[in-house]
């Protein structure tokens, strides 16, 4: 039987003339999906596995709601409300996949796990605010660019990282805080400045990532 959770996967509910700004995540609409599901889970159903819910209101006000989101258009609308014990993890988890992926990039082991540490600590189910995924925190639209099947699978997730951190670093020279600001606000916007944007973010990401590589290089 299908998990629940997947029931969310591809509902889309209009809202005549509504957009995103006059009808906020279409609060009414998941009110009613969810109170439906409810019942069905509570009379018909075996104890249910949860998953983030996602929404994306399009030009015309339809919502799009999922529990897999492709795009980075989608947003969180729910949180998953199960419990979940911490996840067995330290800053060794991942070593093994870190340096394969760093090996067959020809970067550095050191520098790759600096930036898993920043995008997501580590988490392997990570998603940002703006979609990003997994470990190294990759945009959907870039999946298929970085020849990522599995976003949440470590090591698909960290190759395909380790690509876009490599190709970073081949287009700035080799200039590595340029490379980590492209990794993170886009190469576009590191060639108009010429230099790391002045994003607070990208700038705050940069002197992050390049601690936590000073700190694994000489631990």
């Amino acid at each position: 039987m299908r998990k629940i959770s997947n029931i969310f996967q591809g509902i889309n509910a209009k809202i005549d003339g509504a957009m995103p700004e006059d009808k906020p995540r279409c609060l009414g609409i998941l009110l009613t999906l969810l109170v439906a599901m409810t019942l069905i889970v509570t009379f018909l159903m075996p104890p249910p596995t949860y998953a983030d819910i996602y929404v994306f209101i399009d030009q015309d006000g339809v919502c799009h709601f999922t529990n897999a989101p492709t795009s980075g258009k989608y947003k969180v609308y729910m949180r998953e409300a199960a419990f979940k014990p911490p996840a067995i993890r330290t800053i060794r988890h991942f070593d093994k996949v870190i340096d394969e992926a760093a090996r067959s990039n020809g970067i550095s082991f050191h520098l790759l796990k600096a930036l898993v540490h920043v995008e997501s600590a580590f988490d392997p189910r990570a998603v940002s605010k703006k979609g990003a995924l997994g470990l190294t925190q990759i945009m959907p639209d870039n999946l298929d660019l970085l020849d990522v099947s599995d976003p949440f699978d470590p090591k698909d997730n960290v190759m395909g990282g380790a690509r876009y951190l490599k190709a970073m670093m081949d287009r700035f020279g080799g200039r590595l805080n340029l490379a980590l600001a492209a990794y993170n606000a886009g190469p576009t916007a590191v060639e108009r400045y010429k230099d790391i944007p002045p994003y607070s973010e990208t700038r705050n990401y940069v002197e992050k990532v390049l601690k936590y590589f000073r700190y694994y290089k000489n631990s």
